[in-house]
Parts: C-alpha cells; structure tokens; sequence
C-alpha cells in the first residue's frame, strides 16, 4: 500500500498490551514465515516483544498485499510511511 504515494509499513501500537502482542505475533507467524526471528538471525531481539510483534505483523500485511486492512490486528496495527528497519533487520 502506498500513502500519500509512499510505501509503509506496518507497526504494533505502542500502546499494545503484552497479551495483545503476543496474539499478534501467534496470529501472524501462522500465516506467514517468521524465522527472521529466531536466535542468530537479523531480526532476532530477545526480550523485545513489541519488536517481535511488529516484525510478524508487518511480514503478514507484505504477504497480504500491503492492504491496510491486514494491519488492523484487533485495532493494534499501526500503518507507517517511515521505515522501522534497523541494523541488518530489513522490514522490506
């Protein structure tokens, strides 16, 4: 999805509680691959939920087709024009 005719994102809010978190994550990697995660790997940042949650989200709304509507998760998605990429965990 572009906005505004930029690519985005898709992010949890920070305002998500852990529990919601933790749904996302379970919903999303269960839909898409998420490996990136796992221990050795780029996006691999332990004890960092809201990290982690916004990695599996936004591999599903890419998955999905960038369409807003798969960045919702229960009102916990948060759509952005500014890349969260970081170090060598690349959200594209």
């Amino acid at each position: 999805m572009m906005v505004n005719g930029q690519k985005s994102w898709c992010v949890a809010k920070p305002s998500s509680d852990q529990a919601t978190l933790l749904a996302n994550i379970n919903f999303a990697c269960s839909q898409v691959d998420c490996r990136v995660m796992q221990k050795g790997c780029p996006c691999f940042s332990p004890d960092n939920l809201m990290n982690h949650a916004s990695i599996a989200m936004n591999l599903y709304y890419q998955a999905k087709g960038r369409n807003k509507w798969n960045c919702d998760f229960r009102g916990s998605g948060l759509v952005v024009i500014t890349n969260p990429s970081y170090a060598d965990c690349i959200y594209d």
